[in-house]
């Protein structure tokens, strides 16, 4: 009698009681709540369902998903908002899977287009390459040797400065890619990497390229796209969905983007030949015109030292209507030369230089009830932007009907206890609030003991953040709180002005490295504050994404409750929309998503089981105000104090035993 067939693996098999990881793995024990979780997850792949699944720090939720989806035979993405949490997919828990499981697939890693070099640009830019330093120039010899030696041809490869301006010239993004047209079409590494994804069985991407690549394919215009068709998509760090897809389903002009192509137009015939001298000649109009025009635009719109974003009205637009007719008008005679043209690289011109003028036309009228027009200051760069209000919309057309089963997942997506505010974002229900298709919940707790690992801070004697004197008096308390804690802090801010004023009133004063954000890059600062006790002023990047696990990160201060800024153009016309449908934007907006950030800028703190340590909200609103309890409630269940004495006592008492530290994925 033969032996019975082995039974094929499945997520119990795997993750449960006695499992293969737990097998594999002494080190690692099964947690009920990452069963859970995938059960979850594998019960949407094969009903065909939409899934939110929030799992709290610790839980193992990438495990949690990438089994079911590695079992589910169907061609996956996973999503990933910070490049941290997408090396950690690729190059630690997918191996895990294939090495210590044995599971047999076929994984990508994707990055977008600017990552790689651009062998074609390259080639240009070999013949005259140019840099903007002796700096950076010093870094040709060892680009050059790269070039030979790359088999991918990303720039992670290199140790080069993030702000090395000549990598621009040297790669390409989806608007100057000349695609299929190029003579080095098939040994482009973007082409590679993309014959690798449409073998694949899973793709590891960021939301950053999933949107770009999404409102390429679906716009109309052109389908090829980076990313080979897919049966389902999985969204981590999902509670940054709304932000990524509104960028890229918009569009932009700025000076930057005007400059590029006047460059890219001079470059794309050679000296010699004889139409060179006509096409710098309308390159070099588009530029001057293009210059003429921004260097109006501040003053036309408003836009002071003061205010880096302004929103675009008819009216204003109107004081530049001259410089943007002229604009356009270069455009169109670069368009039309370079449209007469056989070479792929005129023909890039052509569509680009139409693309633009298009755009300019948009964003002039600024009449679209959806959309939301605003300029940006930023550096030397000025940005005219237009983005849709609410990507529920975008989402529904562009990429629900074509899939039956995604998966939404972040230690973030409830607000008070409830999926309505981000499914409704997310555009899961329609305007009269019916589901667009199955909708399945689930919210698995963190397997930390909060109670014991962290305490919430909750002073009310600082004034309201509005009143004349609270950052003087927040700076005073900072110090305090440092004292308990000898440094080893995240301070954040929801401005960037509250910020530097702090850490102007305290560094000097703290016995610790005082660090600033934008004084260094991110990840420098990082390595700074883990090597020695240290305080760290951030704002914006710094509430999310960023993991410092054990005694280096014992305190999170937040110096005010994360509203969103009603003075800011997107936020404003969210806020107007919400009171047109005749609901109150307080409620429906505003609040759950200050509660979804607070939660994040929380979440900082305890990352293993070995982890302890405050969290400090400086804003007394949280206590005063009814809505603090929204707040409160969507908060870990930290030990919750206002006396720094009652404070220190707890931090530098006695600590109840540590439960044995699981291994967490």
């Amino acid at each position: 009698m033969s032996a019975p067939a082995p039974r094929p693996p499945s997520v119990d098999s795997l993750l449960g009681p006695g499992g293969a990881l737990e097998e594999a793995l002494p080190a690692y024990e099964h947690r009920p709540e990452q069963l859970q979780m995938a059960r979850a997850v594998e019960r949407a792949f094969a009903e065909g369902s939409y899934l939110l699944a929030e799992a709290g720090t610790g839980t193992g939720k990438t495990l949690a998903y990438l089994v079911p989806a590695l079992l589910s035979g169907r061609k996956v993405v996973v999503s990933t908002a910070t490049k941290t949490l997408q090396d950690q997919v690729f190059f630690k828990d997918l191996p895990l899977l294939s090495e210590k499981l044995g599971l047999r697939f076929e994984a990508a890693y994707l990055k977008g287009r600017g990552n790689y070099l651009c062998l074609h640009r390259y080639e240009s830019f070999e013949k005259d390459p140019q840099f903007v330093s002796k700096e950076e120039a010093k870094q040709w010899p060892l680009l050059k040797k790269w070039v030979t030696q790359t088999e991918t041809g990303d720039r992670a490869e290199l140790d080069l400065p993030e702000s090395f301006a000549a990598w621009s010239r040297l790669s390409t993004t989806s608007e100057t890619c000349l695609g299929s047209r190029c003579s080095l079409y098939e040994t482009c590494f973007v082409t590679r990497m993309r014959k690798r994804a449409e073998v694949a069985d899973l793709l590891v991407v960021n939301h950053h390229l999933f949107f770009a690549d999404l409102a390429l394919r679906s716009s109309g215009k052109r389908t090829e796209g980076v990313l080979p068709f897919y049966d389902a998509v999985i969204f981590d760090e999902a509670h940054a969905l709304e932000d990524a897809a509104s960028n890229h389903f918009g569009c932009s002009v700025s000076n930057y983007r005007l400059e590029e192509l006047s460059r890219d137009a001079v470059a794309a015939l050679p000296a010699k030949d004889e139409r060179h001298a006509t096409l710098s000649a309308l390159a070099q109009r588009v530029r001057s015109h293009a210059d003429a025009l921004f260097l109006q635009a501040p003053r036309a719109l408003g836009l002071s030292s003061q205010e880096s974003t302004v929103a675009l009205r008819p009216e204003t637009m109107g004081k530049l209507s001259g410089a943007l007719e002229q604009v356009r008008e270069g455009l169109a005679a670069l368009a039309s030369f370079a449209g007469s043209e056989r070479e792929p690289e005129l023909a890039a011109i052509h569509r680009r230089a139409e693309e633009m003028a298009e755009q300019l036309t948009f964003l002039e009228k600024s009449e679209s009830a959806d959309h939301v027009y605003w300029a940006e200051a930023r550096g030397k760069g000025l940005f005219l932007r237009a983005n849709p209000i609410d990507v529920a919309k975008e989402l529904r057309d562009r990429l629900y009907g074509a899939l039956d089963t995604v998966v939404f997942t972040s230690a973030t997506l409830a607000a008070d206890s409830r999926f309505d505010f981000f499914a409704k974002r997310m555009g899961m229900y329609d305007d009269e609030g019916q589901p667009v298709t199955r909708v399945r919940t689930l919210a698995v707790p963190s397997p930390f003991d909060f109670p014991r690992q962290s305490a919430l801070y909750l002073p009310t004697h600082l004034p309201d953040p509005s009143a004349p004197g609270f950052i003087e008096a927040a700076a005073e308390e900072i110090i305090q709180l440092c004292e308990v804690t000898g440094g080893r802090a995240f301070v954040l801010f929801t401005s960037l002005r509250n910020m530097v004023r702090a850490y102007e009133l305290t560094a000097t004063r703290l016995p610790y490295q005082a660090l600033l954000q934008g004084e260094r890059p991110k990840q420098q600062l990082l390595d700074a504050f883990r090597q020695t006790p240290s305080v760290l002023f951030a704002a914006h990047s710094f509430w999310e994404g960023v993991d410092v696990p054990g005694d280096a990160l014992s305190l999170v201060i937040i110096d005010r409750l994360p509203f969103a800024s009603p003075g800011d153009p997107l936020v404003a016309a969210r806020i107007r929309q919400i009171q047109a449908r005749g609901e109150e934007p307080f409620d429906q907006y505003q609040l759950p998503q200050a509660a979804l950030a607070l939660r994040q800028g929380f979440g900082r703190l305890i990352r293993t089981q070995a982890d302890r340590g405050i969290v400090a909200m400086l804003d007394r609103r949280i206590v005063t105000k009814s809505y603090g309890r929204v707040f409160l409630s969507s908060l870990p269940p930290a030990k919750r104090m206002d006396d720094t004495t009652e404070l220190s006592r707890w931090f530098n008492g006695p600590v109840r035993p540590v439960p044995p530290v699981r291994s967490i994925r």
